[in-house]
């Protein structure tokens, strides 16, 4: 007799149909299980022949083929586990084609037949409410969570696959007990600008780099508190609206990051170990799941002692910080995740991290040219012109750590950067998959952007003199825009265009001496009329 059984799979972070067939012929007893299966599909004829057992079914001896349509595509995961035991159990006439006919399974099995949790149930659960006739979504208990955020699915979650099959047989599914996923906790909640003592520049770099999405690195000593800064960086971005919330969550589902019968609510923080692999990063393997770099996809990936990392892992990130996403091509198939991340650096000038140090005079840097060389070419001119903000952070002095005064609360920034983001989502308003300055084309920005003539008359001057390339005048162009929108104003004027150059390191130098000559007269750095240069403590109020 043949079975035929609806479920589902994922591609990337989308879902596609399956039709899970089961044809139970007189032969000798084996199993046969085609259509692209993976080992983790394979494997599932143990699960399901324990399962129907320890659940008080019979398992006849016939010869079972399982055909996992369409053939032609890889199939992994466990959650066809689920409708191949219904599929026995219809070709086995223990149970009615009709009873499974309008609904979708996907689940695991225990071998005592309980139903265990799956990875991609999210994208699942959407495919699903995409289908003209949908009938009812049956899936562990443990992912109702995250089905749930899909609110027009029919969702049935039972304990048991004897459960199920009762259920079946009457033809009534008990509907699941929808409940508010929990979410998970803000790596920034308990984190507040207000403990950070000085660092005016550092929190206003920061601040400027919530407000536009613009990447930033982080330059200075140890302990200076690059990390304590980059850590307070989610707690200022905008909260998730559910549609990023959806398309956060749905990241996370397949890569198996959720937390327990819940959902990501709020802006993901991913901080890396250097010792990561690149499939680690940006995502890969045999079969191919998001890595840091999708997995912070509208939050913030932030590199801890960024050029431990090895230069080639760091090169790729440059796709997917120009494009947003991350593209992974294998023989069979090409998969793209989402990354659209704000990417945030540390590091330290030297391989010691003493070198520019204010307190070098009693702790003097020990690293030779040649180690410092080696040390900063780790990070490539073509990855460093992508960063938006090149910030020094210096060390702060020890005598001020104890009287000085609370800084400004992270409710107060996060107040301006959402006013900010607020008026860039009104401007390019009608601009698909644009809401933040720093991923509008830098063409259209120059064109429609408000740039006064005396403001562009100085970024071109400081072009040519940072022998800037087009992609680094327009990251300038970018940030001044974000500046002027931190402070209200509808023209990107001089004083916007100055304090972005303050951010931008000449061509050919690299980031650690750049950053360090910045604070320094008569290093190349570009000069602006004194007028024009912004006090970031006053421009920060």
């Amino acid at each position: 007799m043949l079975a035929a059984v609806r479920s589902s799979a994922v591609l990337g972070i989308d879902a596609y149909d399956v039709t899970v067939e089961v044809d139970a012929n007189h032969g000798l007893p084996q199993w046969f299980i085609v259509g692209l299966p993976a080992a983790s599909v394979k494997e599932s004829r143990e699960r399901v022949g324990a399962a129907l057992l320890n659940s008080g079914f019979i398992v006849p001896p016939r010869r079972v083929t399982v055909n996992l349509a369409p053939a032609d595509r890889a199939k992994a995961g466990t959650a066809f586990d689920l409708p191949i035991a219904l599929g026995v159990l219809v070709a086995t006439g223990q149970l009615a084609a009709a009873a499974v006919e309008p609904h979708t399974f996907v689940g695991e099995l225990g071998l005592d037949g309980a139903l265990r949790p799956i990875r991609g149930a999210l994208p699942v659960a959407r495919r699903h409410a995409e289908r003209a006739t949908r009938g009812t979504l049956v899936l562990p208990p443990a992912n109702v969570g995250e089905a749930s955020l899909v609110r027009s699915a029919e969702l049935a979650a039972p304990a048991t696959l004897a459960e199920l099959v009762r259920q079946l047989g009457r033809g009534a599914l008990a509907p699941a007990t929808r409940t508010e996923p929990p979410g998970a906790t803000a790596a920034s909640d308990h984190l507040d600008f207000a403990d950070v003592v000085g660092q005016s520049m550092a929190r206003r770099a920061l601040e400027v780099a919530a407000a536009g999405a613009h990447n930033v690195v982080l330059v200075g000593p140890p302990g200076a508190g690059k990390t304590m800064l980059a850590r307070r960086l989610p707690g200022i971005l905008p909260p998730l609206t559910e549609a990023e919330a959806l398309e956060v969550t749905a990241v996370h589902s397949v890569a198996g990051t959720l937390p327990d019968g819940g959902a990501l609510l709020v802006r993901p923080f991913r901080a890396p170990h250097h010792t990561i692999s690149t499939a680690g990063l940006v995502g890969g393997g045999s079969a191919p799941r998001p890595g840091e770099a999708s997995l912070a996809h509208l939050g913030v990936l932030f590199l801890d002692e960024m050029l431990e990392f090895p230069r080639h892992v760091l090169d790729a990130l440059r796709q997917p910080m120009e494009d947003g996403r991350v593209v992974i091509a294998r023989a069979a198939t090409t998969l793209s995740f989402p990354a659209r991340f704000t990417l945030v650096g540390a590091m330290n000038p030297c391989p010691c991290g003493r070198s520019g140090d204010a307190g070098a005079a009693a702790r003097p840097c020990s690293c030779s040219a040649a180690d410092v060389a080696r040390y900063r070419a780790r990070l490539s001119g073509p990855l460093a012109d992508r960063f938006d903000m090149h910030v020094t952070v210096g060390a702060v002095p020890i005598a001020t750590l104890g009287g000085a005064p609370p800084g400004e609360a992270t409710a107060t920034i996060a107040a301006r950067v959402a006013a900010a983001r607020e008026r860039q989502r009104a401007r390019y308003r009608g601009h698909r998959a644009v809401e933040c300055n720093a991923h509008v084309a830098g063409r259209w920005l120059d064109a429609h952007g408000g740039v006064d003539p005396a403001a562009r008359t100085l970024l071109a001057g400081a072009a040519d003199r940072l022998a800037l390339s087009a992609r680094g005048y327009h990251r300038v162009l970018k940030v001044a825009r974000t500046i002027a929108d931190l402070a209200g104003e509808e023209r990107v004027t001089t004083v916007a265009v100055a304090e972005a150059l303050r951010y931008r390191p000449a061509a050919g130098a690299d980031v650690a001496s750049a950053s360090t000559a910045a604070r320094r007269p008569g290093t190349g750095a570009i000069r602006v009329p004194r007028d024009a240069r912004p006090d970031p403590v006053a421009a920060a109020g």
